[in-house]
């Protein structure tokens, strides 16, 4: 199959090339229900066909598991992808225990196992999945740098972090991209940490862009979720936040069908259009289980909203009900408000 000429490169930082549009390839283990392997391989294999080469991955989704299929792929097209991944985050053995890991030692040990699942002597972009507050940011991120130096990472890039911890990492080596939940409905990072990001050339990497699913209609209710669904961990999946949201809904829904497109390009160029008016470089990186949703979400790259749109859209995130996260401190949003009040 022929790639699409309209995917384009953009610099991401630091002279890394990807594409306008990478692929998460979370939902591919099973997060949001069962997914089934050699379905999975052919829907990567089908993203790589269409020209979208920038995956992304991490050494937590599946246990491991997201890593080892994506080698699958890679045996044959490695040459064709920017591969990236993440170490940071772990599963306490006692509830309240932390959820992230800084250690040196542990980051580099996490990189070499990541390597073998992946089948790969080296990653594109490696990040720093969640800060842990018990180790300096500097310390964490100089491992990152001895693994540049040792050749077996291209490039840094560092996952819900505040406009402070961005600016002290930075000092230790350049940073490269940015990967944070960033949406019509989660737009906090605008304020402190985009400016930073656009002042030291970082690219960003959003998540979450589509709501998860909550976009794009295929949620209304939990009771629609199977029990091992993550989105049950979410606040604003909860049945009263999701009663309230409903109506905000509505708005996208109503923007897509002026615009005539689907609710998924509305959400994903609401993106790139924010992006370009807070000057970051952007890749988002929709993740989807089904061929024809990724087909959806790419044809995001060539349409363009009205400014009525945005205006309307834009309007929506300070009515939203719940958190993007039950612990706001384990992402970006509580731990920056929390230093910009003590300066």
């Amino acid at each position: 199959m022929a790639q699409d000429d309209k995917v384009g490169t953009i610099d991401l930082g630091q002279g890394l090339q990807v594409t306008g549009q990478g692929f998460g390839s979370m939902s591919l283990s099973g997060p949001y229900g069962p997914a089934e392997d050699d379905e999975s391989l052919r829907t990567l294999n089908h993203v790589i066909d269409r020209g979208v080469t920038f995956l992304d991955t991490a050494n937590i989704y599946g246990e491991g598991h997201n890593e080892s299929l994506l080698s699958r792929v890679l045996k044959t097209r490695r040459d064709e992808v920017t591969l990236a991944t993440k170490a940071g985050i772990v599963r306490p053995k006692n509830p309240g225990d932390p959820r992230a890991n800084g250690d040196p030692a542990f980051i580099k040990k996490c990189l070499d196992e990541s390597l073998q699942r992946l089948g790969v002597d080296e990653v594109d972009l490696y990040y720093y999945h969640r800060v842990d507050s018990r180790v300096p940011i500097e310390e964490t991120v100089g491992a990152y740098a001895e693994l540049v130096q040792a050749g077996k990472v291209k490039h840094i890039g560092l996952s819900e972090v505040t406009s402070n911890e961005l600016r002290r990492a930075h000092q230790v080596h350049p940073i490269t991209a940015i990967q944070m939940e960033y949406s019509i409905f989660s737009r906090d990072i605008e304020r402190w940490l985009l400016p930073a990001a656009s002042e030291l050339g970082v690219g960003l990497v959003p998540y979450a862009s589509l709501g998860r699913g909550y976009f794009t209609g295929q949620v209304d209710s939990l009771e629609q979720l199977e029990a091992s669904d993550i989105r049950h961990n979410f606040p604003r999946f909860e049945p009263t936040s999701m009663e309230r949201n409903l109506r905000l809904r509505k708005v996208i829904e109503t923007v897509a069908e002026r615009e005539e497109f689907t609710t998924a390009q509305v959400a994903l160029n609401w993106v790139y259009e924010q992006a370009d008016r807070h000057d970051v470089a952007v890749a988002p990186i929709p993740g989807t289980r089904f061929r024809a949703h990724f087909d959806d979400n790419l044809e995001a790259l060539d349409i363009r909203l009205s400014e009525q749109s945005m205006n309307e859209l834009n309007a929506l995130a300070a009515q939203v009900d719940g958190e993007r996260q039950r612990d706001i401190y384990s992402v970006s949003k509580g731990r920056e408000e929390q230093q910009m009040a003590k300066m």
